[in-house]
């Protein structure tokens, strides 16, 4: 293990890129320490607890929470005014997104089970590599379907499949391969991710973030390659399916039941009617209510819900904390403000970062959608999905441990952005809400 005072300094991409984000749009009202305001100040310290202090991270975001809404209260109000009617009218601008994150973060919980229980994962040998590589061509697979599905549920259905295969015995570098698998495969898909489909509402057209996939390809291969070495030797893959494996096939039709509900409310509701989508969860309501009609054909495994809850609520509160930052703009768009921003969704929401880059404006859409989709795998609490697997597999809650062992994310996440810079150009959109076409980039736009 990593002595606690370089966990400490690796852990605080806050404290380094939270910064850059204070610089570029803090209200000047804000008080401040050495240019910093107060704001970042306790959310910085809020993630340095959580990496310090894994074995309690519920503790420490909700008390974190607890500080930055008392200090919102007491000096600088909120967005949407002062006091505990800013408090009330902020909590409520957020309560769809919170309240889809935790339908999801449950929903896709139990289906996970379900996908394990169908004995899916169990057959797995009969199609896999036998070495290294079965682990390789697993994360591919994860890559693929997170492409069209969401990346919590790409991430859990890896994580089953890996639960089999390895013996129940999963390295934690190759839990931080499936959450960068999960994130890099929706990154190039206006369906496979929750940014890139905030993207897609806001008039980005979806062959202007397709792009990503070349960064997210060389990522995918890179961390893949890593990790199934180190899984590997850790703990080989089957090399034989278990005896007299059985399909339930009526547990694999409720996961396709799930997935298509998630799918369907995604781009029905939040693509065709996106003023309804702000007012309710209908991609976790979606989720829910084919968990709920398919109950009779197989019990759902209702015993994982209070441990998923509590990771559900720890995600929730990083996700308010974040909310509150006093960030109204960012620097100006360039490729270094994409590539600092996927440093910055590893410790904060990417989903404001990303409405703030469309309010914005200037950027190449396929290096935002890569760098804020990808960019959350580097710590384990970056993501959705990664704080879904780890309550799958809690010895992952630990920023020291995913950074030593995932420490490949970093460099195929770095390694992916300049590939992608140097095959493609920095190339950026800016008429995409006039609902022209996006100029070409002329040679004066490319930096190679």
């Amino acid at each position: 293990m990593l002595p606690r005072s370089m966990r400490l300094a690796a852990l605080l991409l806050a404290p380094i890129a939270l910064p850059a984000l204070a610089a570029g749009g803090a209200a000047p009202e804000h008080p401040a320490l050495f240019g910093i305001p107060v704001d970042f100040i306790l959310f910085a310290l809020t993630l340095a607890g959580v990496a310090l202090f894994h074995r309690h991270t519920l503790a420490v975001a909700l008390s974190g929470l607890g500080a930055i809404t008392l200090y919102k209260l007491a000096v600088t109000g909120f967005k949407e005014g002062a006091g505990l009617g800013g408090l009330a009218a902020h909590m409520q601008h957020e309560a769809v997104l919170l309240s889809n994150l935790l339908l999801l973060l449950l929903g896709f919980a139990l289906l996970s089970r379900h996908f394990e229980k169908s004995h899916v994962p169990a057959v797995l040998p009969r199609i896999l590599p036998h070495d290294w590589k079965g682990g390789f061509w697993l994360l591919v697979m994860v890559f693929v379907l997170s492409s069209f599905l969401d990346n919590i549920a790409a991430a859990l259905i890896g994580g089953a499949m890996a639960h089999t295969l390895f013996r129940a015995r999963v390295h934690v570098g190759y839990l931080a391969a499936i959450v960068a698998a999960s994130n890099a495969g929706g990154s190039g898909s206006v369906v496979g991710d929750t940014t890139t489909t905030m993207m897609w509402i806001d008039g980005v057209a979806p062959r202007d973030v397709l792009h990503a996939y070349v960064a997210a390809s060389v990522a995918l291969v890179i961390t893949g390659i890593v990790a199934a070495r180190q899984q590997q030797r850790y703990s080989p893959i089957l090399r034989h399916e278990h005896h007299y494996v059985r399909v339930d096939w009526p547990r694999l039709g409720i996961v396709a039941l799930i997935l298509a509900a998630a799918i369907t409310a995604n781009v029905v509701v939040n693509v065709d009617y996106p003023h309804l989508a702000e007012r309710f969860p209908f991609i976790g309501a979606g989720v829910w209510a084919a968990i709920l009609t398919s109950a009779p054909l197989r019990r759902a495994d209702w015993e994982v819900l209070p441990e998923a809850l509590r990771g559900s609520l720890f995600l929730l509160s990083l996700v308010t904390c974040a909310s509150m930052m006093p960030v109204e703009k960012l620097p100006e768009a360039s490729w270094q403000t994409a590539l600092g921003l996927g440093f910055v969704s590893a410790v904060f929401d990417n989903i404001p970062l990303t409405a703030l880059a469309l309010k914005q404006g200037g950027y190449d859409w396929g290096f935002l959608a890569y760098a804020v989709g990808f960019g959350g795998s580097m710590i384990w609490f970056g993501s959705s999905a990664g704080v879904a697997l780890a309550n799958m597999y809690p010895e992952a809650k630990s920023a020291g441990q995913w950074l030593k062992h995932g420490w490949h994310v970093t460099l195929a996440y770095t390694a992916g952005f300049f590939v992608l810079l140097a095959v493609l150009g920095w190339q950026p959109h800016q008429l995409h809400k006039a609902g022209k076409l996006p100029p070409t980039a002329g040679a004066e736009q490319r930096v190679q």
